[in-house]
């Protein structure tokens, strides 16, 4: 009875014992050969790779790799107390963009100007799990997507097909997400023997360090984000109107200037006129190519991005509106710039599981440019139902509350993350500084010398106020390129 009560007791405990979750293994830090085309002798560049748990419960024991590249300041900055500044780790937009495989470009420009690319701090680049030149790096060949959407069905169900793949592979898809992220830099920053980092991001960039600060506050001494997308921010539901808000900003602008008025007069209902009749139906231009509302909806997005497209927008509607959809046909020929699976694993894990196809199409409704968007955008409520990930805790779309001190830029035009949604995030940020650059689109600080100085001082000192005396006043004409009249 003994023997038989100890093999029972035995059973359960190693029932319990299997039952709990594996312990995660210990980041591995590698050093690696940075690519041979890189120049040389500009700045101390280190390549290397963070090997990490795919499953941060523990839950599995399949490992990826991250990609980062570290490049060491040329003249470290010290603070008062004579301390230096801790390094910058630098967050990519997207999801679904990569950062690593700019840093070559970055060093060529430092040939040029010195005071391009790591001054006063070392900046840390790398490559969010599942993208760039990390394993896995799940992009999609032959699928488009923009900020907009799917442009097709064969789009979605390319995407669809593509995520599956990845999943047949044996990658958890739920794992691939801005709270992961954040335990992939805490475990960045404690090989690297660091006690504080400064975190430096653009558009979903800003996703990733708010959830960094949620986190792995401990961490951090200050924030810089530019052109912010925040937890709280819907990807799809209010996307329309605020491309449709982009729009009516643009040609308000050319509306105020004689020259761009009397050359585009009333362009602002003519243009509504023209989106009602692609809503219709394809829409075949004067040269026989034929488009549809998904195409134009891409286009929007991409324009009214776009510091030289936001300029051409009064010339390049006449001549849509005309019948000449060149325009268009330009905007379609590049809508692949995203590692699209990681790029759906965020929106189907903290973004879409907490929005809905009705209120996106409820809150587009009467308003003929936002409805445009609203075909494309529902496709990736699509793919996000196909492929079944968690919906992410609660916590991971909530506004941020903390003091750490933190500079948000944002840019008066863009369709993505306009500047009220700035606003309105950094009202739970204590010890924030808040700048709307007039006339300026999406990714402001590199834009100029000014928001560049900007950005470099705050990190020396964020106690300070940062010096807004370079900045563009608030009714700044926008410079219009204003082409010729369409035929």
């Amino acid at each position: 009875m003994i023997l038989r009560a100890l093999a029972a007791l035995s059973v359960i405990l190693g029932a319990g014992l299997t039952a709990e979750p594996a312990l995660a293994a210990d980041p591995v830090f590698t050093d690696t050969a940075c690519p041979a085309e890189w120049p040389t002798g500009v700045r101390e560049v280190r390549c290397c790779t963070l090997t990490v748990d795919e499953a941060r419960d523990g839950s599995s024991e399949r490992r990826i790799d991250v990609a980062v590249v570290i490049v060491k300041a040329s003249t470290p900055y010290r603070d008062a107390s004579g301390h230096r500044l801790p390094p910058v780790v630098n967050f990519h937009g997207g999801p679904g963009g990569a950062s690593t495989p700019g840093v070559g470009r970055m060093l060529q420009a430092a040939q040029q100007n010195p005071d391009a690319l790591a001054v006063d701090q070392d900046m840390i680049f790398f490559d969010q799990r599942g993208g760039g030149r990390g394993k896995p790096s799940m992009d999609c060949p032959g699928v488009e997507l923009t900020d907009a959407g799917p442009p097709s069905d064969e789009d979605r169900d390319g995407l669809i097909a593509c995520l599956r793949d990845y999943q047949a592979q044996g990658i958890d898809l739920n794992w691939y997400n801005a709270a992961a992220i954040a335990d992939d830099v805490r475990d960045l920053v404690q090989v690297l023997g660091l006690e504080k980092i400064d975190l430096r991001g653009g558009s979903y960039g800003p996703r990733i360090e708010a959830a960094v600060i949620t986190h792995q506050p401990q961490m951090v001494r200050a924030v810089v984000m530019d052109s912010p997308w925040p937890p709280e921010g819907n990807w799809a539901v209010g996307t329309p109107e605020q491309v449709s808000t982009a729009v009516r900003i643009i040609l308000a602008k050319c509306a105020a200037q004689a020259e761009c008025s009397a050359r585009y007069p009333d362009m602002q209902a003519r243009f509504e006129t023209e989106a009602r009749r692609w809503l219709s139906g394809p829409v075949t231009g004067k040269d026989g190519r034929t488009f549809n509302v998904d195409d134009l909806s891409a286009f929007l997005m991409d324009t009214t991005y776009s510091r030289v497209g936001v300029r051409r927008l009064p010339a390049d509607l006449d001549r849509i509106i005309a019948g000449d959809l060149t325009p268009v046909a330009e905007s379609a020929g590049n809508r692949t710039y995203y590692f699209e699976g990681q790029h759906m694993a965020h929106l189907c894990k903290e973004e879409l599981p907490f929005e809905s196809r009705a209120r996106l199409a409820a809150g587009a409704a009467g308003d003929p440019v936002a409805e445009v968007l609203v075909p494309s955008l529902s496709r990736l409520f699509d793919v996000c139902d196909a492929i079944g990930e968690r919906p992410a805790d609660p916590i991971e779309n909530a506004p941020v509350v903390t003091d750490i001190p933190t500079l948000f830029v944002a840019a008066e035009i863009d369709p993505g993350c306009p500047p009220a949604l700035t606003e309105a995030a950094a009202r739970g940020y204590a010890n924030s500084q808040v700048v709307i650059v007039t006339n300026a689109t999406h990714g402001v600080i590199n834009a100029s010398p000014c928001t560049r100085r900007m950005a470099r001082d705050f990190l020396r000192d964020p106690s300070a106020p940062v010096d807004r005396s370079c900045l563009p006043a608030a009714d700044t004409p926008l410079d219009f390129t204003l082409g010729l009249p369409a035929a």
